[in-house]
């Protein structure tokens, strides 16, 4: 793995806790998701016209648009559903174990082999992952409803990451993701819309936040953005997707700093020292690509 693209996903990771953490903190949180899903489309296209591409060239990855699409609200659907009733703690790091999906659906599908080193790497950042944010006490099977939706949600990001992946080898990230989000945004809108709780306005639910705090919506659609344009932009120069996609948990580290310094919340000293073994993970995932 070259230099350049360990760059670009360790710069990706340290954007990615920004969203979550605006759609942690706020009273609207599909408010947030579906502004940051709206900015997707927004910045992709403003992206394609200013380094003159044609958007519609996309389609010609038609397939992979489609698969990604479903999968994107497919994880949003089952993320939203997990976090109603599941501590966010225990089941975040299970929603983005999605390594060892495309590990398997890789090597049972796809035909891709991978070392044993790579795969040590692997599993030493998804381990790191998990017990950062797991909490002792709990236990996971005590709602395994809200386990089995985790999991899907695990699937759900499998899956865009690797259709994603093929189609930005054969058209310009920037050109697909704005293809793609002109059918994702009104169909996110509706699965929210129709979600959305007894008694709470479609207005309040999802739009109130850009009149109440513009600037984090803002900055959770334009970060969120950033960061998956360099994720895409690494597939598009080689990148082995399992390698990404797992030295893609260093952002959970940055969450635990993130989480301590802003949110005030505590065993950071535990948390930091799981943090090493994920990062030791990274540099064997490195090394051994």
């Amino acid at each position: 793995m070259t230099t350049t693209i360990v760059a670009l996903v360790l710069i990706s990771a340290a954007m990615h806790p920004l969203r979550e953490y605006f759609i942690k903190s706020d009273a609207t949180p599909e408010g947030v998701t579906l502004a940051v899903v709206f900015q997707f489309g927004v910045f992709a296209g403003i992206h394609a016209w200013v380094l003159g591409v044609d958007p519609w060239i996309s389609f010609k990855v038609w397939p992979f648009m489609v698969v990604s699409g479903f999968g994107l609200l497919f994880y949003y659907w089952s993320v939203v559903t997990t976090l109603r009733t599941g501590d966010l703690s225990i089941y975040y790091p299970i929603t983005r174990s999605s390594p060892i999906f495309v590990v398997i659906f890789g090597y049972l599908i796809l035909g891709e082999t991978y070392s044993l080193t790579m795969l040590l790497g692997i599993a030493l950042v998804l381990i790191g992952a998990f017990l950062l944010q797991y909490k002792p006490g709990t236990r996971l099977l005590s709602q395994p409803l809200t386990l089995w939706f985790a999991v899907l949600a695990m699937y759900g990001h499998g899956v865009i990451t690797l259709a994603d992946a093929a189609a930005v080898r054969q058209v310009e990230p920037m050109a697909f993701l704005f293809c793609m989000y002109l059918f994702v945004i009104p169909a996110m809108t509706l699965m929210f819309v129709v979600t959305r709780p007894a008694g709470r306005t479609v207005y309040g639910h999802l739009f109130v936040g850009w009149v109440q705090s513009p600037f984090r919506f803002l900055i959770a659609g334009s970060t969120a953005y950033a960061s998956y344009y360099l994720i895409l932009t690494s597939f598009q120069l080689g990148a082995n997707v399992a390698a990404v996609s797992a030295i893609r948990q260093v952002s959970i580290p940055l969450s635990v700093l993130m989480g301590g310094l802003v949110l005030k919340e505590t065993r950071m000293n535990s948390r930091l020292g799981w943090s090493l073994m994920l990062a030791v993970g990274v540099v064997v995932i490195i090394l051994a690509d």
